[in-house]
């Protein structure tokens, strides 16, 4: 064995006892006479101890000769240490080493292997391997791994089934690119990577594996940010004979459960909103709930002025910052700079300023009067001491826009706490979306999800107003999945593919087997299915993905460690016949 303890294991209560450690050179300290190395794996660090009354020449001049991330192994003696560190579980006791062997020598790395490293992003995916050495990494990987396990223990007690699904499957229109694999044993024709397993869940359905579950990646080849990778992990789940409060339900418990076991946080409500209640009073469809500052609308009190900017806007709408009448005019200005980034894409910024007694202090003074004002403060639910920020424009731009603002102000004003965890349901999403590029109606979520009852007909004479037999699961401003009531009868989907200007001939071509599954008996089914990376991300109190993810792409899509993608040779290209036609 390479090992009889880990580096994190032993105690006080160990002392006097023979022991064998392995691991890596976190540091050492020679003052000559002795030496003190700490010595750390996945479990911990142990300090060992070389002295020269007690060691013999050889090994002491071999440990002083330790360098940083060499893989040793140690055996020796645990001892009572005469200058305890209460900072680490094994600050009681030190091992006096006996015998030292180098199992392989490193080089100096690149960036100190410490919880607060001196080394930028860029070097430290280069040299991934050695970043999860460091705590934050290792212990984000070891949280993702309890997450996941929580949830797979939660989803079989409750009767779920996990069904792995193909990776290589057929390239269908879901809403982002495709990632496309050339078939070598089929000429001219190509696999795509699944975006979800969308269409094989229904089919487990058809099945009848009335409650399936699947821990899966996803591919998207879609333009990245920090919370988006290339490749991502959902928690993938269907059931059948449900309706839309059935999943709710389940869902609940799951997300409840999660919050229980993983952060000791008992959560009793989860709030629901509608779609169009969510986009008036917070501009987005996943509103961060733990703080208020809801949208006020201010078009019946601020267009009756001769205020050009307001009265040719399609909306005006302000919100009140709380304690924000203390802001100096150049922090003010310096929020205004901040909306009219290119990002945000304001033209500018009106504030209003609610005094302590009572008055009011404008940036548009000479056209409002103070019966005016008290007006905005009372659509804006704005108290003394607050200010009022407001933007006009076209109505979805600035709803964007003032959501944005909200974000920020909230993060400056340590509303948004990592600690704190506030659960909403969005409900009754637009069934199709507008495309002016296409002209033409897209899914908003996909081809399979229902309306809602009794809308089918609206389909006819109004697509733009039905809305969809859908859900989003929001947590603390971020959605952590997302689902819907699916179709389930051929004459539905069919009537759903012409309206998303599919004709036969290509809905066949593309869903042809789902619609041959339908014919078969398909009971009532509907899903969810959660972001893992987020969710994880969420749970542990961050807002990013990547230190959740062993091995992350960077923002253009690359694996800076592997240097991939990367160009495949001739021969290969031959083989799958492919031609490349690169642009210059």
């Amino acid at each position: 064995m390479y090992r009889s303890h880990n580096c994190g294991e032993l105690r006080a209560s160990h002392i006097n006892e023979e022991v064998t450690l392995a691991g890596w050179v976190q540091k050492s300290r020679d003052k000559g006479f002795i030496v003190w190395v700490d010595l750390r794996d996945r479990y911990g660090i142990t300090q060992l101890v070389f002295d020269e009354e007690r060691t013999s020449k050889d090994m002491m001049k071999k440990a002083q000769n330790l360098g940083r991330e060499f893989v040793i192994q140690v055996k020796g003696t645990v001892i009572e240490r005469a200058s305890k560190n209460p900072n680490i579980p094994t600050g009681d006791i030190e091992l006096l080493v006996s015998e030292l062997n180098i199992l392989n020598e490193a080089k100096l790395p690149p960036f100190t292997i410490e919880d607060k490293t001196d080394g930028g992003e860029d070097i430290r995916m280069k040299y991934r391997y050695l970043d999860i050495r460091r705590n934050p990494v290792k212990n984000s990987l070891i949280f993702r791994h309890k997450v996941t396990q929580e949830v797979r223990n939660y989803l079989s007690k409750q009767g779920f089934i996990e069904v792995e699904t193909p990776y290589l499957i057929k390239s269908t229109p879901e809403g982002a690119r495709d990632f496309v694999v050339p078939s070598r044993m089929n000429e001219g024709q190509f696999y795509a990577l699944p975006q979800s397993p969308q269409t094989f869940k229904q089919l487990l359905m058809v099945g009848g594996m009335d409650k399936y579950f699947q821990i899966v990646k996803c591919f998207r080849d879609e333009d990245l940010r920090a919370d988006r990778q290339p490749e991502f992990t959902q928690i993938d789940c269907e059931m059948a004979f449900i309706e839309q409060e059935d999943i709710l339900n389940a869902f609940e418990g799951l997300t409840r459960h999660l919050l229980k076991e993983i952060n000791g946080v008992d959560i009793e409500k989860f709030p629901r909103m509608l779609y169009d209640d969510a986009m008036r009073l917070y501009g987005n469809d996943k509103p961060d709930i733990r703080f208020g500052m809801e949208f006020g609308e201010l078009n019946q009190v601020a267009q009756h002025k001769d205020f050009n900017v307001f009265n040719s806007a399609e909306l005006v709408v302000g919100i009140a910052v709380p304690g924000g009448n203390s802001y100096t005019r150049k922090e003010i200005d310096k929020l205004i700079d901040w909306v009219k980034r290119p990002q945000v894409g304001a033209l500018g910024m009106v504030y209003c300023r609610y005094n302590e007694d009572g008055s009011f202090k404008s940036s548009v003074d000479k056209f409002y009067d103070q019966d005016d004002l008290a007006k905005w403060a009372e659509a804006t639910k704005a108290k003394p001491g607050d200010l009022i920020c407001v933007l006009s424009g076209e109505t979805n731009k600035v709803r964007a826009q003032l959501s944005a603002l909200r974000m920020e102000l909230a993060e400056r004003l340590g509303l948004r706490k990592p600690n704190e965890f506030a659960p909403l349901w969005v409900m009754d999403f637009p069934l199709l979306e507008w495309d002016e590029e296409t002209e033409r109606y897209h899914a908003m979520h996909h081809p399979f999800t229902s309306p809602k009852p009794g809308q089918i007909e609206l389909l006819k004479t109004n697509p733009g107003e039905v809305k969809a037999n859908a859900y989003d699961l929001v947590l603390n401003g971020n959605e952590i999945g997302g689902g819907s009531i699916r179709i389930h009868d051929k004459e539905t989907q069919a009537l759903m593919f012409d309206y998303l200007g599919f004709t036969e001939e290509e809905a066949k071509a593309q869903f042809g087997f789902l619609m041959d599954a339908f014919q078969y008996g398909a009971p009532p089914h509907g899903g969810l299915a959660f972001g893992l990376d987020r969710l994880v991300a969420i749970l542990g109190g961050q807002e990013t993905i990547r230190d959740f993810i062993a091995f992350p792409k960077n923002n253009a899509g690359r694996d800076v460690m592997i240097d991939a993608p990367a160009p495949i040779d001739e021969e290969q290209l031959q083989e799958l016949s492919l031609k490349l036609n690169l642009k210059s």
